[in-house]
């Protein structure tokens, strides 16, 4: 009977895929959140194939996007005002759904990533 059991576990759960559709995010409206260190950050941007302009904090930013294939890409601020706003910002799509995806990120060439959801604007 348990063997029953476990193969018609393994039958449902087995097949189960997680979706990575990226190029539904390459453009558009998005509002994320961000947790660090138990504190929930939250901000809009809107991207073109190349720019993306954010606001947080009634703070506006913008980078260059340099996009690695669908699913990751590197933001270069365009105008920096400090040395931590100087480095490059890796960025990975690792789940999509119809409406957001979940993401992790990190300075380039740095192992400590933090992750976020950002969700898609219908305008």
């Amino acid at each position: 009977m348990r063997v029953l059991f476990f193969v018609l576990m393994l039958g449902l759960f087995g097949c189960y895929e997680t979706s990575r559709d990226c190029k539904d995010y390459k453009t558009g409206a998005f509002y994320s959140e961000v947790v660090i260190d138990n504190i929930l950050y939250k901000s809009t941007f809107e991207r073109t194939d190349d720019i993306q302009i954010e606001t947080y904090n009634k703070k506006i930013d913008s980078s260059k996007l340099r996009w690695i294939n669908d699913c990751e890409v590197i933001f270069k601020t365009i105008n920096p005002k400090n040395r931590a706003e100087k480095k490059d910002i890796h960025l990975k799509i690792l789940t999509t759904t119809d409406s957001s995806y979940t993401f992790e990120y990190s300075y380039v060439g740095e192992s400590l990533k933090q992750k976020g959801v950002a969700y898609k604007i219908k305008k």
